[in-house]
């Protein structure tokens, strides 16, 4: 039971704090003026490291053999 708990609230969770770190981002631009191509500047660099977790995730379950 606990493993099936886990294996549902995980992505449910990382997804969650991953909108939440996306209106972090969000607010920083805000607050400090950025205009557009800041605005824009600081989702790439800021959300890169949440791209790269995703191409992680998505690399991982292709090697496991979930996938093609």
């Amino acid at each position: 039971m606990q493993q099936i708990f886990e294996a549902w609230i995980t992505p449910v969770m990382i997804g969650g704090l991953m909108i939440f770190m996306c209106f972090i981002i969000w607010d920083l631009a805000k607050k400090s003026n950025a205009g557009k191509f800041g605005t824009i500047m600081l989702f790439v660099v800021l959300g890169a490291g949440m791209l790269g977790y995703v191409i992680k995730v998505v690399i991982t379950w292709l090697i496991e053999g979930n996938g093609m």
